[in-house]
């Protein structure tokens, strides 16, 4: 035999044939995730980022659909250097049952993601300041917002936003006319 014996095809084990690369589904929401929506309406799962523009506009627009929003944290440091901070801040929010006002807050005003504007919007909510400081220096914080990252990388997700529709297709980046039209 010339060359030796046969080799598998690229990216495939031996023995094995071709490995399966496809993501896995998205998970569906459980217990301790965060919804808003009306009772009963789809859901829509939304990987976001507090400081991506793109994501500010789409839940903007989300608050105005009949669907139930699935908010999970998908920081993207490398183009958003305090979008990790403003998520850990959120569920610090959370902690005190702020999590939605904190998500508005940050997402009206993108600009002042630094640690004195997340303190001075904790202390507008009413918030426990030193408190919501600890909370969102805390380990539990931080794996939530691990937590929903690797859902998201799992699932497929690469950039921000991205929305997974009610039949679970994968929507990146902006959503156009069609499906809009569709959650409406």
């Amino acid at each position: 035999m010339q060359g030796g014996p046969p080799r598998p095809a690229a990216g495939s084990a031996i023995g094995l044939g071709t490995p399966d690369l496809r993501s896995s589904p998205v998970p569906a929401p459980g217990p301790d995730d965060r919804l808003r929506g009306p009772e009963g309406a789809p859901v829509v799962t939304v990987y976001a980022d507090f400081e991506c523009p793109f994501c500010a506009v789409l839940e903007l627009r989300l608050k105005e659909t009949p669907v139930q929003v699935c908010f999970r944290h998908f920081p993207v440091r490398a183009k958003h250097p305090r979008a990790w901070a403003a998520a850990q801040a959120v569920e610090a929010a959370a902690a005190q049952g702020a999590f939605w006002s904190m998500h508005d807050a940050l997402y009206t005003d993108q600009a002042r993601l630094e640690d004195p504007h997340l303190w001075a919007r904790a202390a507008s909510l009413g918030l426990d300041v030193p408190r919501f400081h600890a909370d969102a220096h805390s380990t539990e914080a931080r794996e939530r917002v691990e937590r929903d990252f690797r859902t998201g990388i799992r699932a497929g997700v690469a950039t921000t936003p991205t929305l997974f529709l009610p039949d679970g297709r994968k929507i990146s980046g902006r959503p156009d006319a069609a499906v809009w039209a569709e959650l409406e």
